[in-house]
């Protein structure tokens, strides 16, 4: 095995270490700096506040949703909406991708329909999927799947047809059977693509439920921005859409640290 030099390693290792502790104090700077921003603007302009409202009114609005119980109601409804259909969507995209990628013609017989399914906006046909599954959670749920779907959908065919035909070659000199070649080389080999591909999905998941909202519900953080929209309770609308950046924040950062964990292999030994 080849001995890396002493000097290389810690030079990386201060890199390593010195670009994530830039990291941890950039952001919350940048953070402090915009809302610094934000509090001049209201106070030193002549915005009504019923147009921007100060970080202390968004803030004195968020415990107060908390306490009275709506916005952590409300956000488990939305949630659960985005976890269902992330779940779906990922599940029907990553079966279908991996038959399209080990077939051609169903590829070439599927691939107009799925085309055409996804150049409707979401929000066009968002009106059909509640008429037909009703105003519940089951139609948010479909049109969150069906966002979710195309791109995890992409990225798992193209993360199958990636296995280099080598290595394909080698599986079949050593007898292997389709299983094993499926969940020796396909799935390590797609891993990468695929998770990008959920990354991207995590976040639309998010977008999907919210849509479904906007168009027919009673309850969850579309309801609640239609509410204190039209009661022009612009904190409230702040509130329920820092809690959607937060939630999507939060699947991106598991789907990410999903990654490092499943991925850990391609760093190769530690030294």
């Amino acid at each position: 095995m080849a001995i890396v030099p002493q000097d290389k390693v810690k030079s990386s290792t201060r890199r390593i270490l010195g670009a994530s502790s830039l990291q941890w104090v950039t952001v919350p700077s940048a953070m402090l700096l915009a809302l610094l921003l934000w509090q001049a603007i209201t106070a030193w302009s002549s915005i009504p506040a019923f147009m921007l409202p100060s970080p202390a009114a968004v803030w004195e609005r968020l415990v107060a949703a908390i306490i009275d119980g709506s916005l952590l109601r409300h956000t488990w409804v939305t949630l659960s909406e985005v976890l269902g259909g992330l779940a779906a969507g990922m599940g029907a995209a990553v079966v279908l991708g991996y038959l399209l990628a080990k077939s051609r013609t169903a590829e070439k017989f599927l691939s107009p329909f799925i085309v055409a399914s996804q150049s409707v906006p979401v929000v066009a046909i968002a009106p059909l999927l509640i008429i037909w599954f009703g105003p519940g959670r089951l139609s948010k749920l479909f049109i969150s799947a069906l966002i979710v779907f195309f791109p995890v959908l992409i990225n798992t065919i193209v993360g199958v047809r990636s296995v280099p035909e080598d290595l394909r070659d080698l599986m079949r000199s050593l007898r292997s059977t389709r299983w094993q070649t499926f969940r020796k080389l396909e799935v390590p080999a797609a891993m990468p693509v695929l998770l990008g591909g959920l990354k991207v999905g995590a976040t639309l998941s998010v977008i999907g439920a919210i849509v479904g909202e906007f168009v027919s519900a009673d309850q969850g953080l579309g309801y609640l921005i239609n509410v204190a929209r039209g009661m022009y309770d612009t904190p409230m609308v702040f509130v329920a859409v820092f809690d959607l950046i937060g939630m999507a924040l939060t699947l991106y950062t598991i789907v990410a640290l999903l990654e490092r964990s499943l991925l850990a292999w391609r760093e190769g030994p530690k030294i």
